[in-house]
């Protein structure tokens, strides 16, 4: 769901690409007003098995933006120690930074996108490590880094083949086929009618296998969906959707959608986002695991991830003018609510509310961290060849 942040202009994009070195992350306001990290003693609330379950798995969260900031200088400041000590204890060992970027200027905005947030990468190397390989994802592992992909939430920035190459040469590791609008490519998720992928858009899967950048349709409508599921070659992803058959939500996926991507070995995302969890309240870290336990029942338990569509402290911890902003963007359809986070899973360490609720579950200790990232890295480590 992660939004578009404010356009930038060519001028931008520019100055960000001969001063990427000097590039960094602001506040927004909720962080900047917050008390020191409250992470470290919180982390004693949790037992010593869940404790020992996330420090072993390797966790994958596969949408998950370094920063939820609509503000067009999001690049400009430096990170503070409590978000850097937020990071390093949210369990979280690889986040999926993937923002939704459209519009007739996308090739130039993915690629200060890219700029910008490799710079930030650079100039935190001692925290962050920029992921091309999936060796990569283990590497971060061993030397208690924070692995970040590249992403992004449409592919309106491939204006012909051969930029799918060019901008995995940028870094770019994985994108949607559409965000929620038509496009070249195909159908959107709250668009009236899906005709599925055009004969561009079969071109690009091809050219994305072919390169080794992970497809996802996450957003993608349900014809354009199965067609990609259908026509690529090997597995995909959705890397952050839920089951419309525990909730009729037009941004979620059909069971008929789910049994294809793990016919084909791709692995599904589960998201936190409220209006996608459940139709009505109480809506609750249980009921977002419901939607694991569907897919787990209905493919196997080696089909499903985490992708929480979300930074370290949730959508509801935004300034409020940004808030609303964000909301208003979108169709009537997505359905929000007065709160988009679920308790419980709209902080730092939300991974270990997760794990000890699959324990409640009763989810074996295997199966939780295949669910936290196996199943993620397994994929991964088929696609980036």
């Amino acid at each position: 769901m992660t939004p578009a942040p404010v356009r930038l202009s060519r001028r931008r994009l520019l100055q960000a690409s001969a001063a990427v070195a000097a590039l960094a992350l602001p506040l927004h306001a909720a962080a900047a007003a917050a008390p020191p990290s409250l992470a470290r003693e919180r982390l004693k609330r949790y037992s010593p098995r869940v404790r020992a379950i996330v420090e072993r798995a390797l966790v994958i969260d596969m949408l998950a933006p370094l920063r939820l900031d609509l503000r067009e200088d999001v690049y400009a400041q430096e990170l503070d120690p409590r978000r850097i000590d937020d990071f390093r204890l949210s369990g979280i060992d690889v986040f999926h930074n993937s923002w939704g970027l459209t519009g007739a200027d996308a090739r130039e905005r993915v690629a200060e996108y890219l700029a910008g947030w490799h710079g930030l990468l650079a100039r935190h190397s001692d925290l962050f490590l920029l992921v091309g390989r999936a060796a990569d994802l283990d590497q971060a592992k061993r030397e208690g880094k924070i692995a970040v992909i590249s992403g992004v939430q449409n592919a309106e920035h491939f204006r012909k083949a051969e930029d799918v190459r060019f901008f995995h040469g940028l870094g770019l590791r994985c994108a949607q086929l559409t965000y929620n609008s038509q496009t070249t490519i195909g159908s959107g998720s709250t668009e009236r009618e899906d005709g599925g992928l055009s004969d561009y858009g079969v071109a690009i899967v091809a050219e994305m296998e072919k390169v080794g950048m992970l497809v996802d349709v996450s957003h993608c409508g349900d014809r354009t969906t199965l067609d990609a599921i259908e026509l690529a070659r090997g597995p995909i992803a959705i890397t952050h959707s839920n089951c419309r058959a525990l909730n009729d939500h037009p941004r979620l996926k059909s069971d008929e959608a789910i049994r294809k991507l793990a016919a084909k070995g791709g692995v599904m995302g589960i998201t936190g986002v409220r209006m996608f969890v459940g139709a009505k309240e109480p809506t609750t870290l249980d009921s977002m695991i419901d939607h694991i336990d569907h897919v787990a029942r209905l493919v196997g338990i080696e089909h499903v991830g985490i992708g929480s569509d979300a930074d370290l402290y949730g959508y509801d911890a935004m300034p409020a003018d940004q808030l609303k902003a964000l909301k208003a963007s979108y169709k009537a359809s997505y359905g929000f609510r007065e709160r988009i986070d679920i308790d419980g899973f709209d902080r730092p360490t939300k991974i270990y509310e997760l794990t000890q609720a699959l324990l409640r579950r009763g989810y074996g200790e295997s199966d939780i961290e295949a669910v936290l990232g196996g199943n993620f890295r397994r994929l991964l480590g088929q696609v980036w060849r």
